[in-house]
């Protein structure tokens, strides 16, 4: 081994290097587990939560609110039901839904 480090002392450091980042992001992501569980979800909620406040309480049009909650992570499913002011999306594996619930109260999201 320490022929290996003699010979190639800039690939040794960088391989000890590369190994001490590795320990301190898994130490990382294990300590930010609860956070990136609910990641996910937080994609959807906030999808559909600014699309229903963009489209219902502003009045936008459709067109103009899908480019305004447009994310650099896709989302799969997108249903906007106009008739009862419902919307939901689906993305990451994770859907959710927001409701007009009236002119004072704005969008919220359901349950």
């Amino acid at each position: 081994m320490s022929g290996f480090v003699r010979r190639r002392p800039f690939s040794s450091f960088f391989l000890l290097l590369l190994m001490l980042l590795l320990t301190l992001l898994s130490g990382w992501i294990w300590h930010e587990r609860v956070a990136l569980w609910a990641f996910p979800d937080i994609i959807s909620a906030y999808t559909a939560k600014e699309y229903c406040s963009c489209r219902y309480v502003m009045n936008n049009d459709a067109g103009y609110c899908r480019g305004y909650v447009k994310q650099w992570l896709p989302f799969s499913g997108f249903v906007d039901d106009e008739a009862a002011r419902r919307v939901t999306v689906s993305g990451m594996g994770r859907s959710n839904s927001a409701q007009w619930t009236g002119e004072r109260q704005g969008c919220r999201l359901q349950p």
